[in-house]
């Protein structure tokens, strides 16, 4: 089998050789650390490790969903001990000089009212001249999508994700009950920019594989959005976006959000986005536990608990031991729940890929030996 065929009847429930192999990838302390444990020097990067370590291939339309123009990237100030800057977003933070990577302190943001959002959706124009690649690129790569042996994915953007970057978590937050107006008005204009977007690669590729969210609005003990909210304000924008996607045959709809989804999960299905990722154990978003909740209306990628390779190589058993019947029942694609933290060795990562390798009869894996 191929990887796009492993890809897609996983997802469907279908009977598999062997499971579909990826991994999340690594923050950039873990792999400067395993630089002094074995992985050699040239591996910096998500992509390096992912061709490194020979996992399985997942490909991606280059649409810019991004700001166009962008803001202008410059230091406010600098010391010692921290820069201020204002970002291609507009947002203006402060990022402490650590070896160790931490969240910054945001100090502003560029929209805070209907004015801002007013000045801002001028750089959200979907004018796919200046979205896809230029006519002669995009018309090589559609060639070489024809015959490809990988899963192929378009990305659909974010519904509340990209509004909180821009506005500030407690300025979202506060604006659905001091200006639902707003938040409304911002949500229509992303579906607006995404389905104009899309729309010429789902008219001239006819074989997408899946299509995927960024979200990214859960905590460690829940979502930022009440289910309330969440009914009313995405899922109606949501079925929008999957009702397109579903009339060219894309039923695969992932999305990515970190933290506990427990509470979305049924809205997100009733949205119709069904692929839970990347599961984070330590939040509660269990895979074995959604399965037996809501069945196979579920799929599922992620859900191998970081923790565990942390702790010990008999932690890694167990952790496979815990998921493999759900793997098995389909519809479930594992890996490590989110980067690999610096905190695990690569002794220990050798071990889980080893381990993974064994337990799904991964046979046509070669892994690099430390």
């Amino acid at each position: 089998m191929t990887g796009r065929e492993r890809w897609n009847r996983i997802f469907n429930f279908q009977e598999v050789d062997r499971i579909f192999n990826c991994e999340f990838g690594w923050w950039t302390e873990t792999l400067e650390r395993w630089h002094k444990e074995g992985l050699p020097e040239n591996i910096k990067t998500n992509g390096d490790g992912d061709t490194f370590f020979r996992f399985d291939t997942i490909g991606g339309i280059p649409i810019n969903m991004g700001l166009i123009p962008t803001f202008e990237e410059k230091i406010i100030e600098e010391t010692e001990r921290y820069i201020i800057k204002q970002e291609t977003d507009g947002v203006i933070k402060k990022i402490f000089k650590s070896e160790i990577q931490t969240i910054p302190h945001y100090i502003k943001f560029p929209i805070e009212n209907k004015d801002d959002w007013y000045n801002f959706k001028e750089r959200l124009n979907p004018d796919i001249s200046k979205r896809y690649p230029e006519e002669k690129i995009w018309e090589k790569l559609k060639k070489e999508w024809e015959n490809r042996d990988y899963p192929l994915g378009i990305g659909v953007g974010s519904l509340l994700g990209w509004i909180r970057n821009w506005m500030g978590f407690e300025n979202c937050a506060i604006s659905f009950y001091t200006q639902p107006e707003l938040i409304s008005e911002m949500m229509d204009h992303i579906v607006y920019f995404i389905l104009t977007l899309i729309e010429k690669a789902l008219n001239e590729i006819k074989n997408i594989d899946f299509a995927a969210f960024w979200e990214d609005i859960a905590f460690k003990t829940g979502p930022m959005i009440s289910p309330k909210h969440f009914s009313q304000f995405m899922v109606p924008r949501y079925k929008k976006i999957t009702e397109r996607l579903k009339k060219e045959g894309i039923n695969i709809v992932i999305v990515d959000c970190d933290g506990n989804i427990n509470e979305l999960v049924p809205l997100w299905l009733e949205g119709g986005v069904n692929v839970m990722f990347p599961l984070e154990i330590n939040s509660g978003s269990d895979p074995v536990v959604l399965r037996k909740k809501y069945g196979n209306k579920v799929l599922l990628k992620g859900g191998f608990d970081k923790k565990a390779l942390i702790h010990s190589k008999n932690a890694i058993d167990k952790e496979f031991e815990r998921i493999k019947e759900t793997v098995d029942l389909g519809g479930f694609i594992p890996h490590v729940d989110h980067r690999v933290p610096a905190d695990v060795s690569y002794e220990n990562y050798i071990y889980y890929l080893k381990k993974k390798k064994e337990i799904f009869n991964i046979f046509d894996w070669e892994i690099p030996e430390v």
